[in-house]
């Protein structure tokens, strides 16, 4: 054998690739706590009708998972950046894939509240865990990319839900659909333990692929930040905007989409699953492009801040057409409104949150994370009650699609009065 030819041993060949691995990992998590998440609106038509909840009651038991999440975002931020990736995560997938199966214990709205309490705050440690390892695993040029594909795991969970849901509760009851996709996250407990470590620490890293993570300019060393500090910075109050003006919406669609399609177009839980697997869907499509094109302007030479908002401003316009999805006299075409919408929310989602990384040194950005997501899920209390409140007073949804296909274009302008260069925040200096 020629001395110069590669070897099945050699361990550029074998483990040149593994931060991908790692994403997977992360998407993998996402999948099951979109899964977990969605259960109940899927389920709402049917135990509206078991259970006897009207639109307050069921708004109500959607702002318990919210405000729950706004505790959990702001305590998992701190928590993961304190003990590190692998700990924070694993903890928060223990907390909320318990939850999700005590909901089969749940009886009534009270029961609903407090099983959906739990919920959201162990499900608020995905994303700060997430987005914190994808800047440890993947350089700058590749991490909006990372996210793109992380973050399409809700779009994959929001499509597996629909279909397992109704399968589960048709022959088994509806207890045992929370009981199997709550118990999914276990078996991802052992994966995550098994492979994850960061990448100076990971034996099924080459050198070349470590020295390819590490090829951003090194950071300047810097001690954790007080929250109260970070939210001196422009930079956090940009992100915190783009959460508090979106992240509503999403919740929206997670969890009215399917009342909205049983109202409006009656259909029921064995006949839900095609319109909502087409929506998301073409939200996994919208997640991965969104990171894929500024990573592609980024590559052509653009700027960060120019690549960024670029996307940014593409997604908030593929969203404005939503306004007319509650007028729309056909299912398909409030489907494809609707599913365009959400695909452009999953492109801004992937490189908002990739700001944050962009701004921030590492040692921050689950803290900034847990703060921009703690303000958008008490966004999204207020936003429930005022959709609760809408609904069953008026009966319509159209004020609310309004909303929704105007609240990306209000977020980018002012985060572009904030942050005009994307000037990274000189939190070592303080």
């Amino acid at each position: 054998m020629n001395a110069t030819t590669p070897t099945a041993s050699t361990p550029t060949q074998r483990r040149s690739g593994f931060r991908w691995t790692v994403c997977g990992l992360i998407f993998a998590a996402t999948t099951i706590n979109y899964m977990d998440r969605q259960v109940l609106g899927i389920l709402a038509p049917t135990l509206e009708k078991t259970l006897g909840w009207n639109e307050l009651e069921y708004a109500r038991i959607v702002m318990a998972f919210q405000a729950a999440y706004a505790i959990g975002l702001l305590g998992f931020g701190r928590l993961i950046d304190r003990i590190g990736t692998r700990h924070g995560y694993a903890i928060s997938i223990f907390a909320w894939s318990v939850a999700a199966m005590a909901h089969a214990l749940a009886r009534g709205v009270l029961g609903f509240g407090v099983a959906r309490f739990a919920l959201g705050l162990g499900e608020a440690g995905n994303f700060p865990a997430a987005v914190k390892a994808v800047s440890e695993w993947f350089p700058r040029r590749e991490r909006a990319l990372a996210t793109g594909l992380f973050n399409s795991g809700a779009n994959v969970g929001a499509i597996l839900a629909p279909l397992l849901v109704p399968w589960l509760t048709l022959h088994y009851g509806w207890q045992m659909a929370f009981m199997v996709l709550g118990a999914s996250g276990f078996a991802w407990l052992v994966f995550w333990y098994w492979l994850y470590a960061l990448p100076v620490e990971s034996r099924r890293v080459s050198a070349s692929e470590r020295a390819h993570i590490q090829s951003d300019p090194p950071e300047a060393p810097s001690e954790k930040i007080p929250w109260l500090t970070l939210l001196h910075y422009r930079q956090t109050w940009a992100f915190v905007v783009g959460m508090s003006l979106s992240a509503p919406i999403w919740w929206f669609y997670l969890y009215w989409l399917p009342k909205f399609l049983n109202k409006q177009y009656g259909l029921d839980l064995a006949t839900l699953g095609p319109p909502l697997v087409v929506i998301y869907t073409m939200t996994t499509v919208g997640s991965i492009g969104g990171g894929w094109l500024s990573g592609a302007l980024l590559k052509r030479g653009w700027s960060v801040n120019a690549s960024r908002k670029t996307a940014l401003l593409i997604c908030a316009l593929c969203v404005v057409p939503v306004v007319f999805a509650a007028q729309a006299s056909n299912l398909w075409v409030a489907t494809l409104l609707i599913g365009l919408a959400a695909a452009a929310h999953q492109g801004w989602a992937a490189n908002l949150f990739t700001l944050v990384s962009d701004l921030f040194p590492k040692q921050a950005v689950a803290s900034v994370v847990g703060l921009g997501g703690m303000f958008g899920s008490l966004a999204a209390v207020a936003f429930s009650q005022s959709a609760g409140f809408i609904l069953q007073t008026t009966g319509s949804y159209w004020v609310l699609f309004i909303i929704a296909g105007s609240a990306y274009l209000l977020a980018l302008g002012i985060m572009q009065l904030l942050i005009p260069t994307m000037k990274p925040a000189a939190v070592n200096h303080a």
